[in-house]
C-alpha cells in the first residue's frame, strides 16, 4: 500500500509518519519509507543521529542512475536524458517491488534498525546552497514521483512518504501516487485550512483522504475537528511521554508506546489496508499520463527538445500483474 502523510508546517506530520512507520515495522511488515519533505526530519525520528543521517544518499543526486535503470529497454524512451519526474512506464520498462533488491535500492536506499523490524529508508535530499535561485525543490521530489510511477506495490507492502508540507505537493501529479493520504491537523483555523486546500484540489482525482487529529487535548477539540472535517476525521492522537522522548533521542522501547496512541496508529493501518479492495490499476495509470502530457506540454517538451507524449504506451497498464521484461 503507497501512503502519504502531509499537513502543514509544524503540524506532526513527520512524527506520525515515524510512528506509522515503526509500527508496521514491528509487526514485520516490509516498509519502505521515504522522506520527501524539504526539511528531511523523518532520519532523525526513526533514530538516526544527525551524522547518520547527513550521509543518507540524497535520491536527487541519483537521478541519472534512478532514469537509466527504470528506462530499461523501453523502445519509446530515446534516452535516460528525455525522462522527466512523470515519464510512464511501458514494455519494456524496469519495475520496482518493495521486497526486491534492486540498483536504485542500493544507491539510494538505507536500512534503518528499528524495535522489532527494520525499513528501508530513502530521502530526497535537503535542499543546499548550491540550489539557492536556481532550482526549485521539486527537482528533487521529481525522482520521488518516477520512482512511484514505476513501483508495484500488493498486499501487506507498504511504501510510506513524508511529503511536503502544506499543499505543495499539488505542483506535480504525486499527489494521486497514493492508495491513502493521511492529512495531519491539529485542532486550529490553521490546522484544517490545509485540509480545505487539499480537499478542494483532490476532488476530482478520486483522492482518498482521512484526518488524523493531532495535540488533541479534550472534548473541545475533538468536537472542533469534528465540526470542520466531517467524516474523514479518521483518529486522534493527544500528548504522548514517548514521543517527547523521542524527540529528546531517547526514545524507549516502541512497545511501551501509550495504549490509546498504539491504537489510533493500528486504525490507520486498517484504513490503509481497506484500500486494496478500491485499486483501479486503469484508473492509476490515466491519471499517470494525463500528469505526464501536461507536463510534457507546459515545460517538459522544451526543456527535454523532445515529443515526450510519444513516450507513452497506449497498451501497457500498471499492476500486479506485469511481468519484469527479460
Amino acid at each position: 500500500m503507497k501512503i502519504a502523510f502531509v499537513g502543514k508546517g509544524g503540524s506532526g506530520k513527520t512524527t506520525l509518519s515515524s510512528l506509522f512507520i515503526r509500527h508496521l515495522a514491528a509487526t514485520g511488515a516490509p516498509v519502505v519509507a521515504v522522506d520527501a519533505d524539504i526539511n528531511q526530519h523523518l532520519g532523525p525520528a526513526l533514530g538516526l543521529d544527525d551524522d547518520q543521517a547527513a550521509a543518507l544518499p540524497a535520491m536527487g543526486d541519483r537521478l541519472p542512475l534512478i532514469k537509466d535503470y527504470l528506462r530499461g529497454s523501453n523502445p519509446r524512451i530515446g534516452s535516460a536524458q528525455t525522462m522527466i519526474k512523470t515519464t510512464p512506464p511501458g514494455e519494456g520498462s524496469r519495475l520496482l517491488r518493495v521486497r526486491e533488491n534492486n540498483p536504485v535500492y542500493d544507491a539510494c536506499a538505507r536500512q534503518v534498525e528499528l524495535d522489532g523490524g527494520a525499513v528501508r529508508l530513502m530521502v530526497t535530499g535537503p535542499f543546499t546552497e548550491a540550489d539557492l535561485g536556481v532550482s526549485c525543490y521539486h527537482s528533487k521530489t521529481g525522482a520521488v514521483e518516477l520512482c512511484l510511477n514505476h513501483l508495484i506495490d500488493g498486499r501487506d507492502e507498504y511504501v510510506v512518504v513524508d511529503m511536503t508540507a502544506g499543499s505543495d505537493s499539488f505542483a506535480s501529479g504525486m499527489f494521486t501516487r497514493f492508495d491513502i493520504t493521511f492529512l495531519v491537523a491539529e485542532p486550529t483555523r490553521k490546522g484544517v485550512s490545509v485540509y480545505r486546500q487539499y480537499k478542494e484540489y483532490a476532488r476530482d482525482f478520486g483522492v482518498t483522504l482521512k484526518v488524523v487529529g493531532n495535540k488533541v487535548q479534550g472534548q473541545d477539540d475533538l468536537d472542533f475537528l469534528r465540526a470542520e472535517v466531517g467524516d474523514d476525521l479518521l483518529v486522534t492522537v493527544g500528548h504522548s511521554d514517548w514521543v517527547r522522548a523521542m524527540e529528546k533521542g531517547r526514545p524507549p522501547r516502541f512497545e511501551l508506546l501509550e495504549d490509546p496512541n498504539r491504537r489510533a496508529l493500528e486504525q490507520l493501518r486498517t484504513a490503509a489496508d481497506a484500500t486494496y479492495a478500491l485499486r483501479d490499476w486503469e484508473n492509476y495509470t490515466r491519471q499517470m499520463v494525463h500528469f505526464h502530457l501536461k507536463n510534457a506540454r507546459s515545460w517538459g517538451n522544451e526543456r527535454t527538445g523532445a515529443d515526450l507524449a510519444a513516450q507513452v504506451d497506449p497498451g501497457f497498464v500498471l499492476g500486479e500483474s506485469v511481468t519484469a521484461p527479460a
